[in-house]
């Protein structure tokens, strides 16, 4: 409808769907443009630090990462969904949030810090640790006020914020590096970043209304730490078979060796965000209307889609970087970084195996299936854990990324045999599979045959056949390449392909 006035047939207004459309246009544009950033700034102090330094970095990070976890808790969805629904609310839950989440962050960082401790790690990876932890309290206190502000809409004021901050970040932290003061620098660049986020955000807080409303309410403190104890506990696991690689690899074979493995990391988890995480989170609430009662074929069928076409568009670069690795990361490592390249090419092979699965787990989520979704990753983990005890100190860091292939195909298996919906059939999917698994063993040959002669001959080839193998091959099916078209034609510049590339196709969008 054009109507501005909203109808029961149509229950959300077009104002109402201009601001959802410009709220959710600025999130997307903040999380690429930092995210981006994010990335070319690792890439420069993985350089820069060297691989001793740069495992100590990775093993602090790592060990960060997983206190995040304890210091948000899980609260975040709870609190904007209450406070969407509940605006008058948001002083009661700043109140909340800030006598609560304080205290799990202070507990976050005794924690963290005790487990180091415990684990044998070096007086290095401690005391960089104490000072690292630091921003989990610093962090927490601005989240409390990012959740609230963006429960009421303010995404685009939220985002700028966002972009500033990693923009204040990577120049102060760039400072201190490149003042000579290596890790020192870093972390205080990111704890002053920090502050200036939480200042800023407490600023647009109070100018919007939310202020603490004391005293702390109990009957809303209680009901909130119990809803999002299984929200807490999944992002526990979740987070901790992420880190587990880095924080056993230290522990067992040392700064230098993990340094290796967090330069490939770098790569793998921008390789990841770019060709996944961003296309799932704008697909998340498109699959979650198609789901409806369970029984829209259309939701099974969106699922195939995106599994098949992320493996179709992530295995040729999973070749490419895991067969070139030492060519592509010569203008960006230095010579003491060598090593990491073959990490890397066993690493990538985690990522394609990754995007390919995050697909039927972000699927799971859609079917209210959390649970069964947090044992798999627990046997994942598991699985993870007992490779790397048995291939760290055989292969030294490349048993770090084998046992992740290993751990994270393990988990993939167990999403194939779990996952049901109607519209999706893996056995009509299964022949188009192994027809481009063959194309891309095919190529991959070629590649390794052709690239000690001439890399970039040995690439262009492999390329060349891959795309000739999907097309000869028919690895597409007549659904795909007439879902292609409509996304083509969505694309802008889209009618000007439309004339170039004719099928019988009703464009519906």
């Amino acid at each position: 409808m054009t109507s501005e006035t909203a109808t029961p047939s149509s229950p959300i207004s077009s104002s109402e769907a201009r601001r959802a459309a410009r709220n959710a246009g600025a999130i997307a544009a903040a999380t690429l443009l930092s995210r981006g950033m994010q990335f070319a700034w690792q890439l420069f102090f993985s350089a820069a630090l060297g691989p001793a330094i740069l495992g100590i970095y990775g093993t602090v990070s790592g060990f960060t990462q997983i206190g995040t976890s304890i210091s948000a808790f899980g609260m975040s969805p709870i609190v904007i969904r209450d406070v969407a629904q509940h605006p008058e609310r948001a002083g009661k839950y700043l109140t909340t949030t800030l006598f609560i989440q304080t205290l799990l962050a202070l507990l976050a960082y005794v924690v963290l810090n005790l487990a180091a401790a415990a684990g044998g790690y070096s007086e290095a990876v401690r005391v960089f640790l104490a000072l690292s932890a630091v921003n989990l309290i610093i962090d927490t206190l601005g989240n409390m006020c990012f959740d609230l502000l963006l429960a009421r809409e303010k995404m685009v004021t939220t985002s700028i914020v966002s972009i500033a901050h990693v923009v204040v970040l990577i120049a102060l932290a760039g400072l201190g590096l490149l003042g000579g003061y290596s890790l020192f620098g870093i972390y205080a660049g990111v704890t002053v970043a920090g502050i200036l986020r939480s200042a800023a955000l407490w600023v647009l807080a109070w100018r919007s209304g939310i202020r603490p409303a004391w005293p702390l309410d109990r009957s809303l403190a209680k009901p909130l730490l119990v809803n999002s104890a299984p929200l807490a506990v999944t992002a526990f696991i979740t987070l901790a078979y992420q880190q587990v690689d880095k924080l056993v690899t230290n522990r067992i074979i040392g700064d230098t060796e993990t340094g290796y493995l967090v330069a490939a990391f770098v790569i793998f988890f921008g390789v990841v965000e770019l060709l996944n995480t961003t296309i799932l989170t704008a697909f998340y609430p498109l699959m979650a209307r198609s789901y409806g009662d369970g029984k829209n074929e259309q939701f099974g069928f969106m699922v195939e889609k995106l599994a098949f076409f992320t493996l179709l568009i992530c295995l040729p670069i999973t070749l490419v970087v895991s067969v070139f690795s030492h060519w592509l990361t010569m203008p960006i490592w230095r010579e003491n970084l060598r090593p990491a390249a073959g990490v890397l090419s066993i690493l990538i092979w985690y990522a394609l195996i990754m995007m390919v699965g995050n697909n039927l787990s972000q699927a799971m989520l859609v079917q209210n299936k959390q649970r069964r979704l947090l044992i798999i990753k627990i046997c994942g983990l598991g699985v993870n854990l007992l490779l790397l005890a048995l291939l760290l100190p055989a292969m030294g860091v490349h048993g770090a990324p084998l046992s992740s292939v290993v751990a994270e195909g393990s988990v993939f298996v167990l999403l194939l045999v779990n996952f049901r919906a109607v519209g999706w059939s893996i056995g009509s999917l299964a022949p188009r599979v192994l027809r481009l698994l063959l194309v891309g063993v095919v190529a991959g040959a070629v590649m390794l045959l052709l690239r000690e002669s001439s890399w970039p001959l040995a690439l262009a080839a492999g390329l060349v056949i891959y795309t000739a193998g999907v097309l000869g091959l028919r690895v597409l099916a007549d659904a795909d390449w007439d879902l292609l078209y409509r996304l083509v034609a969505a694309l802008p510049g889209g009618a000007w392909i439309r004339r170039c590339w004719k099928r019988d196709v009703t464009v519906n969008w």
